[in-house]
């Protein structure tokens, strides 16, 4: 991995103290509650790698951007191309990873979102603009830990705008034949996740994990665990012009009882932690965080976006709760 920014620094994936992050709230006069702020990075970063399913090389540049922009991707390998939105609604393929497209432009995609979606949303960055020079977000080690490093470089700026937050206010469940099934539940405050899977290859077995989010917990439970893939799968998925820039660098290859990575693995339930921060991902790109209990069972990128679009089906499930004008202005962008 090659990054750049304003100011050198170590290359090495060290989590700051807590007690470094900015807080992102204001306080208002008399005894009003608390009122959470919007964020932003302070500054630009790059990173240069290879895409996991292309295996082309890309540059990619996180930058700050206003109150009310949101999650935007720019393809500025592409003369005019329109910028995409990261919204649950711009999502056009879920085949092993997701993937976002303009509507107007389906054809100018950018794939493998999910990993850097959850590092900007365990850190709080709701404003962001990414220019990307490819098809597809770089793997880098395959999980969402250089992503998380490079926001902690860049730094975290906080705006003059309140947060708003999707409250969920009746369960939403999707569901598939197999037995995979997605849900989202209503809860008094914060994002909780629960995610449980069962895969054949019994190095991977069954397995279950769950947290609240929060960035700490992220760090140290979630944001460091790798894609993974069964071996028996490499060659099929290689003909589909899938994983051309897998490696054991970047992800988990399993064969029966076996990793085959000679480093091992970084936590015995890599596998659903790394399931569990998939969603955490996902689920960012219902534009804003969630109020609410998410719980999945061997739930993955589609059941992921279907859950989302379940979700949005009806105003009787869900409310914003927070800015009114962060509201207005995300009202607008869907529209």
């Amino acid at each position: 991995m090659q990054i750049t920014a304003e100011t050198p620094f170590k290359a090495s994936i060290v989590p700051l103290p807590l007690s470094s992050t900015p807080s992102s709230f204001s306080i208002l006069p008399g005894n009003a509650p608390r009122t959470p702020l919007q964020n932003t990075l302070k500054k630009a970063i790059t990173c240069v790698g290879i895409g996991l399913h292309s295996g082309a090389q890309v540059r990619m540049t996180l930058n700050p951007a206003p109150a009310g922009h949101g999650i935007v991707f720019e393809r500025v390998d592409l003369s005019g191309s329109a910028p995409i939105a990261a919204r649950y609604d711009n999502v056009v393929c879920t085949r092993l990873s997701t993937v976002i497209a303009n509507s107007g432009t389906p054809e100018i995609r950018v794939a493998t979102i999910e990993h850097l979606m959850a590092a900007l949303h365990a850190n709080g960055i709701d404003n962001a603009r990414i220019e990307i020079d490819g098809p597809e977000t770089p793997v880098l080690d395959g999980s969402a830990a250089e992503f998380d490093f490079l926001i902690q470089c860049a730094g975290t700026q906080i705006l003059e705008l309140p947060r708003a937050v999707i409250e969920v206010l009746r369960p939403v469940h999707v569901e598939e034949e197999s037995g995979a099934f997605a849900e989202l539940r209503p809860a008094r405050s914060g994002f909780a996740l629960a995610m449980s899977i069962d895969f054949s290859a019994s190095v991977i077995g069954q397995q279950r994990h769950a947290m609240p989010l929060s960035l700490e917990r992220f760090r140290q439970e979630v944001g460091f665990c790798r894609t993974f893939v069964e071996r028996k799968e490499i060659e099929a998925l290689q003909k589909m012009g899938l994983a051309r820039g897998g490696s054991l660098h970047n992800a988990i290859v399993v064969e029966g009882e076996t990793v085959l990575n000679p480093c091992g693995l970084r936590h015995p339930k890599e596998f659903v932690r790394h399931k569990l921060m998939d969603a955490v991902g996902d689920l960012y790109l219902a534009g804003h965080t969630l109020q609410a209990g998410f719980m999945g069972h061997k739930s993955g990128h589609t059941l992921n976006n279907k859950l989302l679009r379940a979700l949005f089906a009806s105003a009787e499930n869900w409310r914003f709760v927070g800015s009114e004008e962060s509201s207005r202005t995300e009202l607008r962008a869907t529209a």
